[in-house]
């Protein structure tokens, strides 16, 4: 247990999930504790609803298999039909469908159970709060109590889940913490395909099959949000990649050249890199580079745009950033470099832990060389090789 990543959260973040655990298992015990036994139309729509869900992750679980896609998670499915047993089930019955994406959890090989686990509690408790909104005993199914649970639903899950990414991440960026737009509206899709869902049920449990369909699209269009970020992320770091950065920084840097407000870019670059990789491994370089990554994410400022640009290189557009203020966010990320420390596995397969990292870095402003990306791209470049030649572990101000 000591070895757990659980233990590895920093402690806000370490009190919190497990308090959001606790509180799901305590709220879980209770409702099978005190719930009456359900009877047989209630458990006619629990079958017909967790057979129609579990049919529609089967098979687009088996589709993605087969084209050779990346493991992901059917979030937008599991809402889907927790919404439909929240307006037709009791709640003993409900827990049965947290079941669902408990089970996914445990069979898809997940690095961090912990966060899983967290997610799962954070959505049970999401759950019964909607359930609550729309009548705990006896769910009211006019449009406004819906609509209103569904609200709940979405809106308590978010604030849970979110709550507990930023704890853990404080400078996380806005997206890896609250998600994209199309989150939320694919989101509001899955409450309103489980509520009609839901109703169908009350009425005659068979036809909730007809909810397979649409389920099943669903659960293909809430895969797009991934893959985007997917195409746009650096596989080792999960930096934004070359092409992102460089969209994204022509925007961030046409807006400034509008409201005449002042930019720099920093290039950076890792020094004597290549014998990390040359004489302990190139897993051990990997190891380094995920390391700086998740250095720089930390030790810039809130806003400032991260980048790879390949091999050990990396870039930062930094917003609303005059000469000085940029300079010291250089040197602030030089010195932290110098004091990492990456614990990694050689190709000899013994645990080393590097030190003595060090890296170069290049900055050019807005306020000398204007706003066009590509003249400061190549007088920060000038900057770094002059970085490195003054003798490496250095800022050199363009």
């Amino acid at each position: 247990m000591r070895n757990w990543p659980l233990w590895t959260l920093r402690r806000p973040a370490l009190l919190y999930w497990l308090a959001v655990d606790a509180c799901s298992l305590g709220l879980v015990s209770y409702v099978i504790s005190v719930s009456p036994q359900p009877h047989a139309a209630e458990i006619a729509r629990f079958a017909t609803i967790a057979s129609t869900a579990g049919a529609v992750i089967i098979s687009t679980t088996a589709l993605s298999q087969r084209l050779g896609e990346p493991q992901r998670n059917p979030w937008a499915t599991h809402l889907c039909y927790l919404t439909a047993g929240i307006v037709a089930l009791p709640v003993n019955l409900l827990v049965l469908l947290l079941f669902g994406p408990a089970l996914h959890g445990v069979l898809a090989a997940r690095p961090e159970s912990h966060r899983w686990v967290f997610t799962l509690s954070a959505t049970t408790l999401a759950t019964f709060a909607a359930r609550l909104s729309v009548g705990w005993n006896t769910p009211r199914l006019d449009l406004l109590t819906l609509v209103l649970g569904g609200t709940v639903l979405l809106i308590c899950r978010a604030a849970l889940v979110a709550l507990g990414l930023r704890l853990r991440r404080p400078h996380a960026e806005r997206e890896d913490t609250f998600g994209e737009p199309i989150d939320v509206v694919l989101g509001v899709v899955a409450t309103s395909i489980g509520g009609l869902m839901g109703c169908v049920t009350l009425a005659n449990p068979v036809h909730a099959l007809l909810a397979a369909p649409p389920m099943a699209l669903l659960e293909r269009a809430s895969q797009l949000p991934q893959w985007r970020r997917s195409a746009q992320r650096d596989a080792k770091t999960g930096l934004a990649n070359a092409v992102h950065w460089d969209t994204r920084a022509r925007y961030e840097l046409a807006k400034a050249r509008r409201h005449h407000l002042p930019m720099a870019v920093m290039l950076l670059d890792l020094d004597h890199f290549k014998r990390v990789n040359d004489q302990i491994g190139h897993l051990a370089g990997d190891a380094v580079l995920g390391a700086v990554a998740l250095l720089l994410r930390g030790t810039v400022r809130r806003g400032d745009l991260v980048g790879r640009f390949g091999g050990e290189e990396f870039v930062v557009l930094l917003p609303d950033a005059e000469p000085d203020e940029a300079e010291s966010v250089a040197q602030r990320v030089r010195r932290a470099v110098a004091a990492l420390r990456v614990p990694t596995r050689g190709a000899d397969n013994n645990q080393h832990e590097l030190t003595g990292l060090t890296v170069s870095i290049g900055v050019a402003t807005s306020s000398r060389y204007g706003y066009e990306l590509s003249d400061l791209l190549v007088t920060a470049d000038a900057a770094l090789l002059a970085a490195k030649g003054f003798g490496r572990n250095l800022v050199e101000m363009a």
